[in-house]
């Protein structure tokens, strides 16, 4: 199956082909409607000041829930779903350095592992869509979306620190103004733009060095937009020089909660 025949799937449905392995890709586009997850996966030991760092962190950490110690299975927003086995690809961090992806957890899992899981961008595209704005990253099978690595500083929490990881859409400067009203309802998955305009401003000189994803050219009428990233985590791993595992980016979490569910303003 296409990317885009599962537009209008359930999660669960999502969940299950990715846990019985019929789907390995990222998933963009996918069961529509509803909150897609970012997740980040530390030891006991360093779980509460992880915790602080993603309250210090709203706009890339937005918190949807918090697992306890050794559990897999939320009971929140997804509660048949197991963490261990229910994303497409999983990156592991070990003393700071990425050293392999893989397709399951069950191998990795332990029992001081804390699991927090963070609302994704990509859980607005269709509320985006649904008002008229084109998403360049849906338009074919293949698309994704740019992620950037910034200068934006985090707010630092015990050994966690680092600058913020973005993603960017190019976006019609006529629909500039509604971009920012559709999204802004959506605090749950990053909320309003953290920048408009000159990707210099932020520490990006080239947006074709993307940091991950796929590179989306700005048009001549478009201008380019930012908004804080759940791929975040990936890089404060990296400098605090600890073990984690994340999602792999553009392979997410999917959870029941649904878009309206989230909405804060009408």
């Amino acid at each position: 199956m296409l990317r885009s025949d599962w537009k209008n799937a359930k999660p669960n449905e999502v969940r299950e082909a990715v846990r019985s392995g019929n789907w390995k890709g990222v998933t963009h586009g996918m069961a529509r409607g509803h909150i897609h997850a970012n997740m980040a996966i530390v030891q006991k030991i360093h779980a509460f000041d992880f915790l602080r760092f993603c309250l210090l962190n709203p706009k890339p950490c937005p918190l949807i829930e918090v697992l306890d110690a050794g559990n897999p299975n939320p009971r929140f927003c997804a509660k048949d779903a197991d963490v261990r086995t229910d994303l497409s690809s999983y990156r592991i961090f070990s003393q700071g350095k990425l050293i392999e992806e893989v397709p399951s957890l069950q191998k990795h899992w332990k029992n001081d592992h804390v699991t927090f899981l963070m609302g994704c961008s990509l859980s607005f595209d269709q509320a985006m869509l649904e008002a008229g704005i084109p998403l360049r990253h849906l338009e074919n099978e293949n698309g994704r979306i740019g992620v950037y690595q910034s200068n934006i500083p985090c707010t630092a929490a015990g050994i966690f620190s680092g600058n913020m990881i973005v993603s960017m859409r190019p976006t019609k400067r006529k629909l500039l103004m509604q971009t920012i009203a559709v999204t802004s309802k959506y605090p749950i998955a990053h909320g309003a733009p953290i920048h408009i305009g000159n990707p210099q401003d932020i520490g990006i000189h080239d947006l074709a060095n993307i940091h991950s994803g796929g590179y989306n050219r700005v048009q001549d009428d478009e201008i380019p937009v930012f908004w804080a990233c759940g791929v975040t985590p990936q890089s404060i791993a990296l400098s605090s020089g600890i073990d984690m595992i994340t999602h792999t980016t553009g392979h997410m979490f999917m959870t029941d909660l649904t878009l309206k569910s989230a909405q804060i303003l009408s």
